[in-house]
C-alpha cells in the first residue's frame, strides 16, 4: 500500500512539474510575440513620422515659393503694367512708371528684349520699340530733359570684355541713347546714367528678380 501510495505521489509531482514546464514555455512565446509587435509598433510610428517630416518640409518649400510669386507680383506692380500706367503718356503697350510727385515717365525696357546676353549691340528686333519711344519723345516731350539708365543683376561679369556691371550698364545705355540720338533726340535733352546692380527693383536671388534688375529705363522728366 506504501509503494502504491508513493507511485501516486511520484507521479502528481510530475505532473505538477510538467504543468508548469508548460506554463512557463507559454510565456515565454507571449513574451516573444508582445516584443515583435512592439518592434512592429516602432517601425510604423517611424514611418509616420518620417512622413511628417517630408510633409512639413513640402509644406514650408511651397510656402517659401508662394512667398517669391508674392514678391515678384509686388515687384512687378511696382514697375508698372502695359495699359496700366501708360495712359496719357503716350507710350502706349509699353511698361510704364509714372512718378507725380518727382515729375517723372519711366519707360522700363527689359535687356532680355534689348541685348543678348553680356552685350551692349541692340537687337534689331527692338528697333521698333525704340522707334515709337524716339517718336513720342518728339511729338510730346521735345525739350524736356531725358535720361537713359542702364541696370544689371548683381551677378559678376564672367567671361566679358566689361570690366564690371558699372561698364557693362553704361555701354547699354550708351548704345539706346545714340540711337535715339540718331533718329533725331536732340543731345542737349538726353543723357546716359549707368547704375550698374545699385537700384534693383526685385532680388537678385531668384532667376526672375535678376531677370527684372537687367533694365535700361528710359526716364522723362516733365518738370
Amino acid at each position: 500500500m506504501r509503494i502504491y501510495l508513493k507511485r501516486v505521489c511520484v507521479a502528481l509531482f510530475a505532473v505538477i512539474c510538467l504543468s508548469a514546464l508548460t506554463g512557463c514555455t507559454n510565456w515565454e512565446k507571449e513574451y516573444s510575440n508582445l516584443e515583435m509587435l512592439y518592434k512592429n509598433r516602432q517601425g510604423e510610428l517611424k514611418y509616420c513620422q518620417d512622413n511628417l517630416e517630408s510633409v512639413d518640409a513640402e509644406r514650408i518649400r511651397l510656402g517659401d515659393k508662394l512667398k517669391q510669386s508674392l514678391l515678384t507680383i509686388e515687384d512687378f506692380n511696382r514697375q508698372g503694367r502695359p495699359g496700366t500706367d501708360d495712359s496719357n503718356t503716350g507710350f502706349d503697350g509699353m511698361v510704364v512708371r509714372r512718378d507725380t510727385a518727382a515729375g517723372t515717365i519711366t519707360v522700363i525696357l527689359q535687356n532680355t528684349v534689348l541685348f543678348s546676353s553680356g552685350k551692349a549691340t541692340l537687337k534689331k528686333s527692338t528697333i521698333s520699340e525704340l522707334d515709337h519711344i524716339r517718336s513720342v519723345i518728339q511729338k510730346l516731350y521735345s525739350g524736356m530733359k531725358i535720361d537713359v539708365v542702364g541696370h544689371t543683376d548683381s551677378d559678376p561679369i564672367k567671361k566679358s570684355k566689361w570690366k564690371d556691371n558699372w561698364q557693362l550698364s553704361a555701354e547699354r545705355a550708351l548704345a539706346v541713347l545714340r540711337y535715339l540720338n540718331s533718329k533725331g533726340v536732340s543731345s542737349k535733352q538726353i543723357r546716359a546714367v549707368a547704375a550698374g546692380s545699385s537700384r534693383p527693383v526685385a532680388s537678385n536671388k531668384t532667376v526672375s528678380g535678376k531677370s527684372q534688375n537687367r533694365r535700361v529705363e528710359i526716364v522723362v522728366h516733365t518738370r
